[in-house]
């Protein structure tokens, strides 16, 4: 039922439903893609990405990026050929509505909810599932996440399996934003709760067994909103911003965050092997995605390095509009025995989706890609027209201008058989302005800046947003 009467939405006049964001609502495959250039026949496996795509107009509200229903676009490539498919995560909500021919639910800061008589009593008053940010590969489980939830897992042709709660250990899910050891192979979470204990971590090993259940965080004691998280050798790494929830403003018909600058913003660092956490504090910052973060050395007492994008301020529901944002490429120094912490800017551009190699998870790495802004097209938020690699032993960047293009975040794609992050290939997903065409790019680490080396025309235009990944047919 509708808990509270929300004010009047029409989403013809949300820019995130528009555009290069505007949904698809066709699922095609597409045998042979049309090619410009040459596919390296070294790339052999899939490139994956996830994001919001609502299957019916939305009713009641819509947040980007936390709205709408999941959507994957897959390109499998080999033999320098692609073929492309792309699929909803079909969850018991999403297939109410199918069966109703409309949304049911309104977005998160409506709390429209279907009742008994529209859904059944399984349905009913819940919030809906929307694992529509992320996906990832573990253990042999193909998931697309969602915030802070169960993730939904799906085949290999990217069929919808279910629910994912891994054997009951994890009944309230998973963060959007997993890090898997690249040497240990396990997969570390977080999941963060409205109730008590509203921040927990958990652990699950290389052959997909969980490991470490549910541990509530010490010194965790108010609801926030947390969308990413780091991992070190010695520690998982989250960040708490003070972004809080606030459920007497939704029902007020106000905004599900609230943002209190004053408040600070405080670091975690939750040792692996569970000992009682460290914290560190400064002035408030906002972080949606984290770069990568290390061990300074194999000393207990040796400081945590941190990168990340760094914003000013919260850039999700209704910040104050008088109050400008900042944003850029941040390390910092964080030391778990003072509980100090130091900033430094290293690339003060307007940058997000920030990814390294991920074979470098957890250790020093060399290269930073991001999306960002050339500056000469009016943007909306979370759309870039180039991207942009910070080279952290030199300081220094390379950037490629997409011209008409809104790009989204690159994934790497490695060489087989190379230790190298600058042998192999970045990913991303482009679509034209001008046109609503898209395309796979394939962009070579060693020049990115040189551009693609290869495009794939994909038959449907990808609305923009959000994470993916490179998938190897070796499983690598």
């Amino acid at each position: 039922m509708n808990t509270h009467t929300p004010p009047r939405f029409d989403p013809t006049r949300v820019p995130h439903l528009l555009g290069s964001f505007a949904p698809v609502t066709e699922e095609v495959d597409v045998v042979d893609l049309e090619v410009t250039g040459e596919i390296p026949a070294t790339l052999d496996g899939l490139y994956l990405r996830n994001g919001p795509n609502p299957r019916f107009t939305p009713i009641g509200s819509f947040l980007y990026p936390i709205d709408g229903d999941g959507m994957l676009h897959g390109v499998w490539l080999s033999e320098g050929r692609a073929r492309y498919r792309n699929r909803f995560v079909r969850t018991p909500a999403m297939e109410a509505e199918e069966r109703a021919g409309r949304a049911l639910w309104g977005g998160v800061e409506s709390l429209i909810m279907p009742d008994a008589d529209q859904v059944g009593p399984e349905l009913a008053d819940t919030f809906k599932d929307l694992p529509d940010i992320n996906v990832v590969r573990h253990a042999g489980r193909l998931l697309a996440l969602a915030e802070s939830a169960c993730p939904f897992r799906v085949d290999t042709g990217l069929e919808t399996i279910g629910r994912e709660d891994f054997g009951g250990a994890l009944p309230a899910g998973i963060t959007a934003h997993p890090k898997i050891d690249p040497v240990s192979g396990e997969m570390f979470v977080f999941c963060y709760a409205l109730e008590p204990p509203y921040l927990t971590w958990s652990v699950i090993a290389r052959d997909g067994v969980v490991a470490r259940g549910p541990t509530p965080v010490d010194g965790m004691d108010e609801p926030m909103m947390i969308h990413d998280m780091a991992l070190t050798d010695r520690y998982v790494v989250i960040v708490l911003a003070p972004a809080f929830f606030d459920l007497d403003a939704v029902m007020a018909g106000g905004s599900l965050l609230a943002w209190r600058p004053e408040r600070g913003t405080r670091v975690v660092l939750i040792p692996r092997d569970g000992g009682p956490p460290r914290w560190a504090a400064d002035e408030a910052f906002w972080v949606w995605h984290t770069v990568n973060a290390f061990d300074e050395g194999p000393d207990e007492h040796a400081q945590v390095v941190l990168d990340y994008v760094q914003w000013s301020r919260l850039t999700v529901g209704r910040p104050p509009e008088a109050e400008p944002v900042t944003v850029g490429l941040v390390r910092a120094h964080i030391d778990p025995a003072a509980g100090s912490m130091t900033r430094t800017v290293l690339d003060d551009s307007r940058v997000e989706f920030p990814r390294v190699d991920d074979r470098r998870i957890g250790r020093r790495h060399r290269h930073t890609a991001l999306a960002t802004e050339t500056g000469r097209a009016d943007l909306l938020p979370g759309e870039y027209d180039a991207l942009r690699w910070y080279d952290t032993e030199t300081g220094s960047t390379r950037v490629w201008d997409a011209g008409n293009l809104a790009v989204g975040e690159p994934v790497f794609a490695p060489e087989a058989g190379s230790e190298s992050e600058d042998r192999g290939y970045w990913l991303t997903y482009a679509t034209d302005r001008t046109d609503g065409t898209s395309r796979l790019l394939v962009i070579p680490a060693e020049d990115p800046a040189a551009g693609p080396v290869a495009t794939a025309r994909v038959p449907v235009r990808v609305p923009l947003g959000l994470h993916g990944c490179w998938l190897p047919t070796d499983g690598g």
